[in-house]
């Protein structure tokens, strides 16, 4: 109720929650009425649906605000037609309703954005889902709780929504009839081995199916789901589809990250209604026909994919409509062929990868333009949404002076280049970097000595990691870098390294050194491709 700003308004919630004290004798259901008062001054149906479906997750989870754009879209909480980041702001501005209005918290966990529910709060809006208690079933919510089968159910036609997410669940029966359910979450159930092949048979209005990290599920009969609008199936262990994918005619959304054992994506030419597309870490890199067909796609927003062809690399490079739409891209495997790598300002990176390429040089095009007093100049653009970059294994890299252009930089993580002698070059670079960085992890780059020419404020950063970079004595530090000082510490795996540290001044000396730390058994590896949400919550101390 934070929301009511004026004393008449305070006066009239008062009235209201008097008037009908009678009907909650508990505690609980005090707390609960209250609570629905919040609720029921949601302005709109919309709002109150989205914020009951923030109770399909388990207690204490964090919500990645990302991932709940894709789930509204395709539930037609937000309009689809109006394009993806419309709908990112409609859904932004409905979470900060809730979090205004106390029935969210909001916070921010390893670069991913995130509201959590209450307990209390949560019980409350299953209570409202559940027809105030009198139909239970309407959403089956047993997310987290241990499962190891599935749940029995009375009424199957009353059912619309389930989440049975985070679970033991082995195997999945029989060929129930839910004609009115929508939304199924079954992602993250470890052991699920097993679904029949008449489980979809009956789900004819099923429009948001969720069965990520279920990483033993090999096979998945998915027939007659003509409704479905979002499938995420990332980090499994899927081999193939029993229908082509040409058959999801509505589908809106369809991750397949991490789905190294995936044979075929034959169809993608044929969901003319895509608009989010997952493939980085499938076993599906970006080739010519793929290409193509991704072309053709004309809703397509959002895109997620591996390279190893620079013939591939230099036609995607050209093709302006498919570069502003993808956010996460790994570069693997790339020869000499493409010496110099030029990353195109329209490009929407979220996240970069590079592995095992042989490059010499990145650099950024330089075509756009701007006024100012003495006339037309030409300007670099910034990657202001590129917030994690992963550099392994690109031997002849010499410096990533590029980096300057990335302002909002979390995390940088270079392991295995060789030759490379600076991360920004004091001739090349143009601006200030890392204004934003939070975390620098630097491994097995023998030659490297410097990673900028003079001390950095590093407003935001908290760790710092160091391994087998015995050149790297001289650290842009001096006694008013790092604010952060009650997260921050230094980590370092050769005793020795720290020894030959030539530190700024004394002052920098007493107020850095306290902080670092010698871990023997330090490996800085290599990031996945594909960085996952629900990683947030393990951080989080989560039960999963």
């Amino acid at each position: 109720m934070s929301c009511k700003s004026t004393i008449q308004e305070w006066h009239h919630a008062i009235d209201v929650l008097t008037s009908s004290a009678a009907d909650f004798p508990s505690m609980k259901d005090e707390i609960l009425h209250i609570l629905k008062y919040s609720y029921d001054n949601l302005n709109g149906e919309v709002a109150k649906s989205c914020f009951l479906y923030c109770s399909l997750f388990p207690e204490d989870y964090l919500i990645d605000k990302e991932r709940l754009i894709d789930y509204w879209i395709c539930e037609g909480f937000v309009d689809e037609n109006q394009g993806r980041e419309r709908a990112r702001n409609q859904v932004y501005e409905i979470l900060g309703t809730f979090v205004r209005a106390c029935l969210l918290v909001e916070g921010e966990m390893k670069n991913i954005s995130y509201v959590t529910m209450h307990d209390v709060v949560r019980d409350m809006a299953l209570w409202i889902a559940s027809d105030l208690g009198n139909d239970k079933e309407t959403y089956i919510v047993q997310a987290g709780v241990g499962l190891r089968k599935m749940p029995n159910v009375k009424n199957w036609q009353g059912v619309r929504k389930m989440s049975l997410m985070r679970n033991n669940i082995e195997m999945i029966c029989g060929s129930p009839v839910y004609p009115n359910l929508t939304t199924l979450f079954l992602q993250k159930n470890k052991s699920l081995v097993y679904i029949s092949a008449g489980f979809f048979m009956n789900v004819p209005m099923l429009v948001v199916l969720d069965l990520s990290g279920n990483l033993c599920l090999s096979e998945l009969p998915l027939f007659q789901l003509v409704s479905l609008r979002y499938l995420d199936l990332s980090r499994t262990s899927l081999e193939r589809f029993h229908v082509g994918l040409q058959e999801f005619k509505k589908l809106i959304h369809l991750n397949l990250e991490s789905t190294g054992k995936l044979e075929s994506i034959s169809g993608i030419l044929n969901m003319s209604s895509l608009r989010s597309l997952g493939l980085q870490g499938s076993s599906k890199t970006l080739d010519m026909s793929l290409l193509k067909e991704l072309q053709l796609l004309e809703y397509l927003e959002k895109l997620t994919i591996d390279i190893s062809s620079g013939i591939v690399l230099e036609q995607l490079l050209s093709s302006h409509m498919l570069v502003k739409r993808i956010q996460k891209l790994g570069i693997n495997n790339l020869g000499e062929s493409m010496k110099v790598l030029t990353l195109p300002t329209t490009w929407d990176l979220r996240r970069l990868n590079l592995s095992a390429c042989r490059m010499r040089e990145i650099q950024i095009e330089r075509t756009t333009f701007s006024l100012n007093n003495t006339g037309l100049t030409t300007t670099t653009p910034c990657f202001s949404n590129l917030s994690r970059i992963d550099i392994s294994i690109c031997y002849l890299l010499k410096d990533l002076t590029w980096l300057v252009f990335a302002p909002n930089l979390l995390h940088l993580r270079v392991t295995c280049s060789h030759h490379l002698e600076e991360i920004i070059s004091k001739e090349k670079a143009v601006r200030v970097p890392f204004q934003k960085l939070r975390s620098l992890y630097l491994s097995h780059s023998p030659m490297l000595k410097s990673i900028y020419r003079s001390p950095l404020s590093f407003p935001c950063l908290s760790k710092i990691s160091i391994e087998g970079c015995p050149m790297l004595t001289k650290l842009p530090l001096d006694s008013n870098s790092v604010v952060r000082f009650e997260v921050f510490f230094l980590e370092y795996r050769e005793e020795e390294w720290i020894k030959e540290v030539e530190w700024e001044d004394e002052a920098t000396q007493l107020r850095f050194l306290p902080f670092c730390k010698l871990v023997p058994d330090l490996t800085i590896m290599p990031n996945k491709s594909n960085t996952h949400t629900e990683s947030i919550n393990s951080v989080a101390g989560s039960s999963q």
